[in-house]
């Protein structure tokens, strides 16, 4: 048995902290002109070796919009945490299926998802790992 120096840990070991969640944390989201803020929890997702994982929160502003479907070379797991989360509406945000806090999507890679859009906001809690 490997002794525990020895051992390669696929995450970061963080144990408990407090997250700040005034709005000073909260970071902009490049591409998506301030709607869309992040928090990012743990991160050592890398797409050009395909490995590593991320985990954060991600804040959608009311009226945020990815106007496209979405597909990626990793899974992820999304948690609505509070809001409202629509899905596969048309490039301008109308139509689509509304979902509400405490719901779950588990996209494997190759999964295309999206368009999305909130009409009231929403916070998710998101994991993507290879």
């Amino acid at each position: 048995m490997p002794s525990p120096s020895q051992i390669t840990l696929p995450k970061l070991h963080r144990e408990f902290f407090a997250i700040d969640r005034s709005d000073a944390a909260w970071q902009p989201v490049p591409a998506t002109a301030g709607r869309i803020e992040e928090i990012v929890l743990a991160d050592n997702l890398d797409p050009a070796t395909g490995t590593g994982s991320r985990t954060r929160l991600a804040r959608w502003s009311a009226g945020a919009l990815i106007d496209r479907p979405v597909v990626h070379d990793f899974h992820e797991e999304v948690f609505i945490v509070e809001g409202d989360f629509v899905v596969g509406c048309d490039a301008e945000g109308q139509g689509g299926e509304t979902f509400g806090a405490y719901t779950f999507a588990c996209r494997p890679p190759g999964a295309l998802h999206g368009p999305f859009t909130t009409r009231k906001g929403c916070v998710l809690f998101e994991i993507s790992y290879y």
